[in-house]
């Protein structure tokens, strides 16, 4: 998968958040070992509405790590993709 990263401080998010975009989208990259569990999820949720009202773009969630299966439902539900790196 080609990424290529944005500077997250243009969305006034904090700058060791990865981002990068892909094809239409706009990615949040996770690249970790450990397990991405709801407190992670909300985190990415809060991510994701930021980046909704700059650029109205539809916003992935890209990540080596196993997601908890109430994570992806939660994600799911607010219209945030999961997918593997």
């Amino acid at each position: 998968m080609n990424l290529k990263f944005i500077d997250p401080t243009i969305y006034n998010i904090n700058p060791r958040t990865k981002l990068a975009k892909v094809k239409d989208s706009i990615a949040i990259v996770i690249d970790r070992k450990s397990r991405v569990i709801m407190k992670d999820g909300e985190k990415i949720l809060g991510i994701a509405k930021i980046i909704r009202k700059k650029t109205k773009s539809q916003v992935i969630l890209l990540t080596s790590a196993p997601v908890c299966s109430k994570t992806k439902m939660y994600l799911s539900n607010n219209n945030v993709l999961i997918s593997s790196l």
